[in-house]
């Protein structure tokens, strides 16, 4: 059943919210202990919350957009009385002391916040395997790694423990694990949604957003969490459009779609994804999209300009965490990769190396920017890869060049500010690969509507 058909059902009273919510809770008692996607739960907020929920819709009174959805949030977004560790020793202990501007508009249209879910410690990673809390499970291919940093929202969406689940995405953090876990993930265009209340990775990259089986619930909780914020510098006071409209009306006919076909994005990409992205495409074709060969002769510069302003802005972030306000000191209780970014940016922002690494990445970023929106220009979206390898088995030790490696494609949306997404396109013995559609900033809805026409054919 369609996300925006149950919110349908629990709003004319057919099915409950606190059965919707039982039901999950059932799941969580079931199979949270085999895959570690939540950290955290509060089934009794949760059923207070359904049952102000039911007696509400039973007397007729106006609901929210999100009545009766169950919700888990990433534990590096603060929601008041939960526990914000960002998976790490450093703030175990933490306790949230308020909401964050998304969570505060998923309350405010009813939605039923169940828990906190795992996460690379700090969103340093790409595989849900760094979090002080153990691993995350891949529930679509046992023993592989979910990916991440956002495994625990993916994983706990993909194993029918929530209806939707938000994380953030620095360099494909949402997007990665939408891939792995096969379903989908969106990164909005910068500055569509508040970063208020988010936990820094790199300031300049973060972008906050949904995990949902189907794209109607994509779409439903973009309609909630996306939106200006007068408290936070980097949001944009943009009209955004109704995305569920978009779903709503999206028919099946990609006729007067172009979308571009990245030839460097299937060179950099394992055989047996290209073979199933090929599939897709192909499909497309047939429902009547024009598609043509873009090139992108830059794709080599992505990865060291992502990671090193990502290293300068993370150091800077983590500054806070020096054990006199909140949390233990980060340097004595972190992991590896956290330590080794910390040192990294530490270097890389002294005086005499700033100019000749933080300032040339900044210079790239630009021409990475310039040239992704030439690419965009005379395409609807870009189509292809999201991860261009399979997930590793958990517990294989790779060098960090091999894990960032899994960014390759994902980082040039948050190095150009543009909206992307990860939907799943098939399976390689039984692994899900995710199809990855990329679009013109602000152009989230048009991603939304080409995604629920492929959903319809699927």
């Amino acid at each position: 059943m369609k996300l925006l058909d149950k919110s349908k059902l629990i709003k004319n009273h057919e099915i409950t919210a606190l059965d919707n919510l039982e039901m999950f809770c059932k799941n969580i008692e079931k199979n949270n202990g085999n895959y570690n996607a939540f950290l955290e739960i509060d089934k009794s907020s949760a059923r207070d919350r359904a049952v102000d929920i039911d007696s509400r819709i039973k007397a007729g009174e106006k609901v929210g957009k999100l009545a009766g959805m169950v919700v888990g949030i990433k534990s590096n977004i603060n929601v008041e009385d939960f526990h914000i560790t960002a998976a790490s020793k450093t703030l175990e202990n933490y306790l949230g002391s308020y909401d964050a501007t998304v969570v505060k508009r998923i309350k405010e249209e009813d939605g039923i916040i169940i828990g906190m879910t795992n996460m690379d410690e700090f969103a340093a990673g790409s595989s849900t395997e760094t979090s002080y809390f153990g691993h995350t499970e891949n529930p679509a291919a046992m023993g592989r790694i979910p990916g991440g940093s956002s495994g625990g929202s993916a994983v706990a969406v993909a194993s029918e423990m929530c209806d939707l689940s938000i994380g953030s995405d620095t360099g494909g953090s949402i997007r990665n694990p939408a891939s792995h876990c096969g379903v989908m993930g969106f990164k909005p265009t910068y500055g569509l949604v508040s970063r208020q209340g988010l936990l820094d990775l790199a300031m300049s990259f973060d972008q906050i957003g949904p995990f949902s089986r189907d794209t109607s619930g994509v779409a439903l909780m973009l309609d909630v969490i996306g939106g200006y914020d007068e408290t936070e510098c980097t949001s944009i006071d943009n009209k955004i459009p109704s995305f569920v409209d978009n779903v709503e009306k999206s028919g099946e006919s990609l006729k007067g779609t172009k979308l571009g076909v990245v030839k460097q994005f299937f060179d950099v990409s394992d055989d047996k994804i290209v073979a199933i992205i090929e599939q897709s495409i192909d499909k497309m074709r047939e429902m009547g999209a024009e598609v043509v060969e873009l090139s992108f002769d830059y794709i080599d510069l992505c990865l060291p300009t992502y990671y090193l302003i990502n290293y300068v802005e993370f150091f800077s972030a983590t500054r806070k965490y020096d054990g006199r306000k909140y949390g233990k000191r980060i340097e004595d209780v972190c992991g590896e990769e956290v330590l080794r970014r910390i040192h990294m940016g530490s270097y890389i922002s002294q005086k005499e190396f700033s100019g000749k690494y933080y300032k040339k990445a900044l210079q790239a970023r630009s021409l990475i920017k310039i040239e992704v929106n030439k690419l965009l220009n005379g395409v609807d979206a870009i189509v292809g890869p999201t991860v261009p390898k399979l997930p590793h088995k958990i517990g294989t030790t790779l060098e960090p060049m091999d894990m960032y490696s899994y960014d390759v494609l994902t980082v040039i949306a948050n190095l150009a500010g543009i909206p992307a997404a990860s939907m799943k396109a098939g399976e390689v013995n039984g692994i899900p690969v995710g199809l990855q559609i990329q679009g013109k900033p602000f152009e989230d809805s048009k991603i939304i509507e080409i995604m629920a026409k492929i959903d319809e054919i699927h």
